[in-house]
Formats: structure tokens, C-alpha cells, sequence
């Protein structure tokens, strides 16, 4: 399996669990998030569509205008198989998500839970990039290409020892003024590890991450609050490893939630 693609296609025809056909996405609706952390001066403007299949949400960003909300209501109550066939790119991603989610649940496979603890919402994103991370096992100095950029997970690479490589389709500086690239290319060419976010499958993009990350041996870790179910499909084969935080994410709550953590075994 390489692409999102070839994923979809071994969904609909049964390679997950049981037949799409049959089971429903029984509530589809939208999200339009915006945050600044203190202390830092980038306002991070989010929109996400989200389907509800049976006990999982699966989510996906979008760009503004991408999909119209009304696809909501028309999406609400479909077969999932329906929906991956046909929706809009960033409805399809959600209902697969929700759809592989549902069938194998985070909470009971064997990931390592990271409870993140009650707070503010800049502890709250300190503390989960730092478990994110934690994922990365590599010398000092190695380069980190880190692809949507958070400033709090760029602290923590650098925490870790290692010479962070941002790149951002919209951000230009880090919160430090460091240049941030929007060529992904420039940044997996020379990256000893690269760290993307699963917008990138959202966007598009995540194919050729995923591409090029095999191609060089290098490691590819996935922070994932959206498609992290899809992400998870890729373990072990171009994905080494992954923090997935399903819905509702860290940032839209106070009180404790659970991230959980995958690695790829050898």
C-alpha cells in the first residue's frame, strides 16, 4: 500500500473490517478554530470537517472554502462506502478516518496512552509536543524536517538536541524569527528525520512525504489529531511512528485527555 488512495480502494472492498456499504456516518459537521498562545505572535486559523461512524470521530482539515458547510447536512446519515466514493476530498478523508477509527480503536490496541494533563492551553500544547517528540531517537544535531509547524513542537526538537527544518504551506517565521520554507522539498532532501502533520493528508501532500521518506531510509514520524486512524494504516510501511489524538482534540479542552503513541516494530 502506498497512497491514501490505495487505502480507500482496500476499504471498499472489505480489506478492513466490515463492508462500508453497511455502516453509517451518522453525524457530519464542521469546525472553524482560531488560537494564539501566549507569548507567541501567530494566530493558527483551523477548519476541520468531522464524521461520527459508530464510537470514533475522524476528522479532517480543509482550506477556507474548500468544501461548503451544507455538504454537512447531505453527508449526515450516509453509508460510508457513499462517502468515499463521492464526497469532497476532505469529507472522504474524515469518513475513512471515522470508518478505521470505529474499527479498530486507539484506546484498545496496543499504543502507549499519554495523558495530557489539565491546563492552560499553552501547557497543554507543551506537553503534547513534547510527547510527540519523544518519538524521534536521534544523535544531536541530526536534522529534523518538521512539516507543519507548531512554535511549541519546534522547541521541543530542539529540546531533543536537534536542528529543526520548518515548513509551512502558510507560516513564514517561527515565533524565534527563523525562516520557515514552503517547499517540502527543500527540507526532505537533506532531513536525517522528518515529523509531519496529518494535515498533510488532508492537503494532499502526504503521499510524497510518505514517498520520499522510504526512498531515503529516513524516519517519518506522524503527529496526527486529523486522519490519525489513517495514519496508523501506514505503520511499518513508511510510517515509523505516531502520535494520534483523536477528537476532541488537546485545544478544546481543559481537562485531561489521552494522546496515544505508536512506533513501527522493527
Amino acid at each position: 500500500m502506498n497512497t491514501v488512495e490505495d487505502l480507500v480502494a482496500d476499504v471498499l472492498a472489505g480489506g478492513h473490517g466490515p463492508d462500508p456499504r453497511e455502516v453509517v456516518a451518522t453525524s457530519v459537521f464542521w469546525i472553524h478554530h482560531g488560537t494564539r498562545l501566549a507569548g507567541g505572535g501567530t494566530t493558527y486559523r483551523n477548519q476541520y470537517v468531522l464524521a461520527r461512524v459508530g464510537t470514533a470521530f475522524g476528522a479532517c482539515a480543509f482550506a477556507e472554502g474548500e468544501i461548503d458547510p451544507a455538504v454537512c447536512a447531505e453527508a449526515s446519515g450516509a453509508p460510508v462506502a457513499d462517502l468515499l466514493a463521492d464526497a469532497p476530498a476532505a469529507v472522504r478523508v474524515a469518513a475513512l478516518d471515522a470508518y478505521l477509527g470505529h474499527v479498530r480503536p486507539h484506546r484498545t490496541l496496543d499504543a502507549e496512552p499519554v495523558v495530557l494533563p489539565a491546563g492552560t492551553p499553552e501547557s497543554r500544547a507543551r506537553g503534547r509536543d513534547a510527547a510527540v517528540a519523544g518519538l524521534l531517537d536521534l544523535p544531536p544535531g541530526a536534522k529534523v524536517a518538521l512539516i507543519g509547524v507548531v512554535n511549541p513542537l519546534v522547541a521541543a526538537i530542539r529540546d531533543r538536541g536537534a536542528e529543526c527544518l520548518p515548513c509551512d504551506l502558510t507560516l513564514r517565521t517561527t515565533q524565534w524569527g527563523d525562516p520557515i520554507t514552503p517547499d517540502m522539498g527543500e527540507v526532505l532532501d537533506v532531513a536525517d528525520a522528518v515529523v509531519a502533520t496529518g494535515m498533510t493528508i488532508g492537503n494532499g501532500t502526504f503521499d510524497e512525504i510518505l514517498r520520499r521518506c522510504r526512498d531515503r531510509a529516513v524516519p517519518l514520524v506522524v503527529y496526527a489529531q486529523t486522519g490519525s486512524a489513517v495514519a496508523r494504516a501506514f505503520l511499518g510501511s513508511g510510517v515509523t511512528a505516531l502520535s494520534a489524538e483523536p477528537f476532541p482534540f488537546s485545544q478544546f479542552s481543559a481537562e485531561e485527555t489521552v494522546l496515544y503513541r505508536y512506533r513501527a516494530h522493527p
